[in-house]
């Protein structure tokens, strides 16, 4: 089976049959373009739950040939899935989405246009208009303004979807985050490697198939994360300067 233009990777995870619609909505929105195409529905699941997600995508992609699956007990959580999924996928460009339809399907078509009208390696959404709370809304202002004091650069909502990155790109970033930390991770690794990247704006839903997912436990991991990888970051840097030193 010849590769396809574009591989959309969809987070499934404890979607249960609400991921139906998105899945009919992505298809109906990725018809309509001119270009081959394939959804790649992450069904992981945690050994001995009462998920039914991955029954679900099993049966969806029985009735499409454009869906493939990937169904796996779980070894880690968002970012864990994120990899596998990615992995999977076949397209030239490959890009991530959230499965609670909270991210429109035509976001997928402006990220994927515009990283090709520009010529970017990755591409991404910012969330200029929120329907997902106040608690949401600060907990990613917070967490924008940390990652943008430890890091240096500006990137406007580092957690938002889609992201669309060039495949033979994704390869060189190497990505190890098995949890939340997975959406910085892909922006900063793309940064170090000095691939161009590309943000347009978004209208961002809320979710009424279920609460969140983003609990206080995961700020903390968010914030954890983000000093960990700052500051390993730069004893690497130092370590390798040091060597370098040395061997004059």
């Amino acid at each position: 089976m010849a590769e396809p233009h574009f591989s959309l990777v969809v987070l499934c995870y404890r979607s249960g049959q609400s991921i139906i619609p998105f899945v009919e909505r992505l298809q109906r929105t990725l018809s309509r373009c001119n270009f081959s195409w394939e959804l790649v529905l992450v069904g992981n699941y945690i050994e001995g739950s009462d998920d039914e997600t991955p029954q679900v995508v099993k049966k969806l992609a029985e009735s499409s040939d454009n869906i493939r699956t990937v169904i796996r007990p779980k070894q880690g959580m968002m970012g864990w899935d994120m990899r596998m999924g990615l992995d999977a996928a076949r397209g030239t460009y490959i890009g991530v989405i959230d499965g609670d339809g909270q991210f429109p399907p035509e976001s997928i078509i402006a990220c994927l246009l515009k990283c090709e009208l520009e010529d970017l390696d990755l591409t991404k959404t910012y969330r200029v208009i929120r329907d997902d709370g106040l608690y949401r809304r600060i907990i990613s202002t917070v967490y924008n303004a940390l990652f943008r004091l430890l890091f240096g650069f500006k990137v406007r909502d580092i957690n938002s979807k889609p992201k669309i990155i060039r495949r033979d790109k994704y390869e060189l970033l190497q990505l190890e985050s098995d949890d939340w930390f997975a959406d910085a991770e892909i922006v900063i690794r793309a940064r170090e490697l000095g691939l161009k990247i590309g943000e347009t704006p978004v209208h961002f839903s809320i979710n009424d198939n279920r609460g969140s997912f983003v609990k206080p436990k995961a700020i903390l991991e968010f914030t954890s994360n983000l000093l960990k990888y700052r500051f390993s970051h730069r004893q690497k840097a130092k370590a390798a300067s040091l060597s370098g030193s040395t061997a004059k």
